[in-house]
């Protein structure tokens, strides 16, 4: 399978901190990847990286939204890494809780609008038109994420894993070709880790790449196909989750002798 992403020697330095050291891999089209470690050990500024929010010391970040499309992403803004396709979720929920449900995935839409101020002042038909489409869209993914009744309904009246279905349902308005998920389980009991998997699988089932930090081990080795694992900014192993499982540094560093 071709790579969707390309992580080339990326290091990222915070003053006199490494975060990451020439951390390399690669992102398959249409996979579930899993990005594992112990806290601090780069994943979220891994991901910071890849979405514009940090620009990588040095090292390249390459994403592919079509086969045969090379785009050295370093330097864009959030905005740009966004509309080329990639969209992502933090693991501190970012919902604005005083807009309803519904209005929280349209802002995600509106990355793909054409429509400038004096079109929306004046409300041309195309501008309403166009507005149109993105209530739509909206209520598609919040259809699909389980939340259609919920449409009208504050933000803040959602259960915590409600909240962080709407957060998914929003990275995906945006129709992005990856989406990076930061701890979705974080919070969910057991019957919410299990509708989380399957939404997982179902976006995959959509043609969109998962890439997900999550610490519960039983969602990853259940869902991921591969595995990457971090450890103090170091790439330290790469494999299946069996694979993965039965690493000696891995378990030294993060999973703990009862995992093997």
């Amino acid at each position: 399978m071709d790579p969707i992403l390309k992580i080339d020697c990326v290091t990222k330095r915070f003053g006199g901190l490494m975060a990451l050291a020439e951390v390399e891999y690669e992102v398959r089209r249409g996979e579930i990847l899993g990005l594992i470690g112990p806290n601090g050990a780069g994943k979220t500024t891994m991901f910071n990286c890849i979405a514009g929010i940090y620009e990588p010391t040095s090292g390249q970040v390459v994403f592919s939204p079509e086969p045969g499309k090379n785009i050295v992403t370093n330097g864009f803004k959030s905005e740009k890494v966004t509309k080329l396709g990639i969209a992502r979720t933090f693991q501190n929920i970012r919902l604005f809780n005083d807009l309803t449900v519904l209005d929280n995935v349209r802002l995600g839409c509106h990355c793909r609008t054409s429509s400038n101020f004096f079109g929306a002042v004046l409300r041309f038909a195309a501008q309403q038109r166009e507005e149109q489409k993105i209530i739509d869209s909206s209520m598609h993914w919040l259809e699909f994420v389980g939340l259609g009744k919920n449409a009208l309904s504050d933000a803040s009246s959602l259960s915590y894993g409600n909240q962080r279905r709407l957060e998914i349902a929003r990275a995906l308005a945006t129709e992005p070709k990856l989406i990076m998920l930061d701890e979705p389980a974080a919070g969910m009991n057991p019957q919410e880790t299990q509708m989380l998997i399957k939404l997982i699988r179902a976006i995959v089932a959509e043609g969109i790449t998962v890439v997900l930090i999550e610490h519960d081990m039983k969602l990853v080795m259940t869902i991921c196909e591969r595995l990457v694992v971090l450890d103090h900014g170091i790439l330290i192993a790469e494999g299946s989750p069996k694979s993965i499982r039965e690493n000696p540094m891995v378990i030294e560093a993060y999973l703990g002798r009862g995992a093997a």
